[in-house]
């Protein structure tokens, strides 16, 4: 890490605890709030995107309303910095849901890159995995498809 990273950290922390709440709330517009229109992304779901549209519709809506107990760990949160872009990474827990609505653990880890705008911090790139071994895909609770 680099001279200031406190600050870094916080700044990261303090993002990855706003998506976790949005994610959990399924609340998408105030997840649109903290990432840059022309985010690059990766996620569990979308092989890769670039624009914040594409990233709710390819990513976001296709998972956070089959999933649930959504929960970063904040205490798991690495990061640094230089100047005005800052990066992290933390691991992250949730529930999913097999094709009959059985739970299961899913388990994984997230990297962002976020770049100051004013006061607030934007994510540029992000790429959300799952642990190895866990279930591709999930299909909400009470599913039974």
């Amino acid at each position: 890490m680099v001279a200031d990273s406190e600050e870094f950290l916080e700044a990261v922390r303090n993002w990855f605890d706003q998506l976790g709440r949005c994610c959990a709330a399924v609340d998408y517009a105030s997840a649109r709030a903290i990432f840059d229109a022309d985010v690059v992304s990766f996620g569990t779901r979308a092989a890769i995107v670039t624009g914040l549209d594409r990233l709710e519709q390819e990513q976001w809506r296709g998972i956070w309303p089959n999933i649930s107990d959504f929960k970063i760990d904040l205490d798991s949160v690495r990061a640094g910095g230089s100047g005005g872009v800052a990066w992290g990474v933390a691991v992250w827990d949730s529930i999913g849901y097999d094709v009959a609505g059985n739970r299961f653990p899913r388990p994984g880890r997230a990297s962002v890159v976020l770049r100051r705008s004013g006061t607030r911090w934007l994510c540029i790139h992000s790429h959300f995995s799952l642990k190895p071994g866990t279930p591709p895909r999930t299909f909400g609770p009470g599913a039974a498809r």
